[in-house]
């Protein structure tokens, strides 16, 4: 199959896979006489996971490990390895959750705080610089 037909199976652009196969991520495929790139399944079921993963918020660089790990455990290795991966994730995805939920009740005790002011320019700017909206910028033109 070719790229396009990869790219469409995962639900990813062309660039992307391309991107794969320079990053390393994805074996080169073998060619046609005319040199066009003859992907496999396995390219696929590959770019599926790089995808997949991303999208659970692992990084390039933590998919490859646990890739090769994927593959030792499959050959009777170190499963356990992969586990500690995942909880180690878990506990990364946790934590962001825990400063998010702290950025959002920030901003929310900013905004419905007294001093805000809804009908400023750009009143959480406002808010977040005590600083007027109204004012020009250094450098921009006005009115």
């Amino acid at each position: 199959m070719l790229i396009a037909d990869v790219a469409l199976q995962v639900g990813v652009k062309v660039s992307t896979i391309r991107f794969y196969l320079r990053a390393g991520l994805l074996p080169e495929p073998d060619r046609t006489a005319g040199g066009y790139r003859r992907f496999t399944a396995d390219h696929v079921r590959r770019a599926r996971f790089l995808h997949r993963g991303q999208e659970l918020g692992f990084t390039l660089a933590e998919l490859a490990s646990l890739d090769v790990l994927s593959q030792q455990a499959r050959a009777g290795g170190v499963a356990a390895d992969l586990v500690a991966h995942g909880r180690a994730k878990i506990a990364d995805i946790d934590a962001r959750i825990r400063d998010l939920r702290r950025t959002r009740d920030a901003l929310a005790t900013l905004v419905d705080g007294p001093g805000f002011d809804p009908d400023a320019n750009c009143p959480v700017v406002a808010a977040l610089t005590d600083e007027p909206c109204d004012a020009p910028i250094a450098g921009r033109a006005t009115g």
